[in-house]
């Protein structure tokens, strides 16, 4: 980002290393499916989803919390965000993107023990394709504003179909989607986030000081949430489980958020958005099928579903990029 505030644009990527980044993506996708299922299983457990989202945010900030400050990239990239923040080239909005992390970190422990990672993945995936075009289209992202292209309109689309057909046999169910409107709406602002998470990394130029500011907003607003619940409905009558893996979530969540944080200046949110939807939904069918539980039901509806969300990011990724758009809507420099 320039001293003024304009969005630098994303450098120009060989086909080998924009590939390169969308794996990347989508591995860091399978990674959010992994999340989903712990941090579900750890709301069952404690019987309380809000609880469960503010033991595993709070696990990630606490080793952010050691980890930044005891690298020289780190304590740079706080400085160059203190830098940036009295400067104006970040505004404290753009900080923001935990609260919609911790947001979909909660729902993931509301909602997964009754819906399953498929039908979870879907609600998130239908949020999160449509409002990537409108983020990437506003110029939120460190990119600035950039056109939809026909490439990236046809994935999109293509990405929902494919997650209906994965999961449309649970579809019919009208309980099972009114609770996939909370799913639905966190995939909404993830788009988001993503978008603003690269503001603050290029700003700080330091994923994991970018990955610390995320974590931090997003554990405070779990915090006062988790208090309020408390005071209405008292403490959660789960125990806390002993097995070690039901704790990892938060750790998973660094590692994605650091890498959403460093590759949406090159792919964009959208192609950002539809690498890692392809990751969700091959680790979900995975997940599904290896370890199924009560709510699963995987069956070649899912497989076919998972191969078209696939092709879909091919034919998103393999577009040229959209054009940066001034503030008339028309292409040319950013914004």
């Amino acid at each position: 980002m320039t001293t003024t505030g304009t969005p630098t644009p994303a450098p120009t990527l060989s086909t080998g290393r924009r590939i390169a980044g969308v794996g990347l993506a989508t591995g860091a996708g399978v990674l959010v499916a992994l999340q989903s299922r712990i941090n579900g299983e750890l709301g069952v457990r404690l019987a309380d989803g809000i609880a469960a989202a503010v033991v595993s945010f709070g696990l990630g900030l606490v080793i952010l919390l050691v980890l930044v400050p005891a690298t020289g990239g780190g304590r740079r990239g706080l400085a160059a965000l203190r830098g940036a923040l009295r400067a104006g080239t970040l505004r404290p909005w753009q900080c923001l993107g935990g609260v919609c992390g911790a947001f979909l970190v909660a729902t993931q422990g509301l909602t997964i023990g009754a819906l399953g990672v498929a039908v979870f993945t879907v609600a998130v995936v239908a949020g999160q394709s449509g409002s990537s075009l409108l983020v990437d289209r506003a110029g939120i992202g460190p990119t600035g504003r950039q056109a939809v292209t026909p490439n990236r309109l046809i994935g999109a689309v293509l990405t929902v179909l494919a997650v209906l057909l994965a999961v449309g046999d649970r579809l019919g169910d009208p309980g099972a989607l009114a609770l996939a409107l909370l799913p639905l709406a966190a995939g909404v602002g993830i788009a988001w986030q993503q978008a603003v998470n690269g503001r603050v990394r290029a700003a700080a130029d330091s994923a994991v000081t970018a990955t610390l500011v995320n974590f931090a907003v997003g554990t405070v607003a779990l915090l006062a949430t988790f208090a309020v619940e408390v005071a209405v409905r008292g403490r959660p009558t789960g125990g806390f489980p002993s097995e070690p893996w039901l704790y990892v979530g938060g750790p998973i969540g660094i590692v994605f958020i650091a890498l959403a944080a460093a590759l949406v200046r090159f792919t964009g949110v959208l192609l950002l958005g539809l690498a890692t939807i392809a990751g969700q939904i091959v680790g979900a069918v995975l997940l599904d099928v290896v370890l199924p539980t009560a709510a699963s039901h995987p069956g070649p509806n899912t497989l076919l579903g998972a191969a078209l969300t696939l092709v879909a990011v091919l034919i998103a990724a393999g577009g040229k990029a959209g054009p940066p758009v001034n503030a008339s809507g028309r292409g040319g420099a950013p914004a």
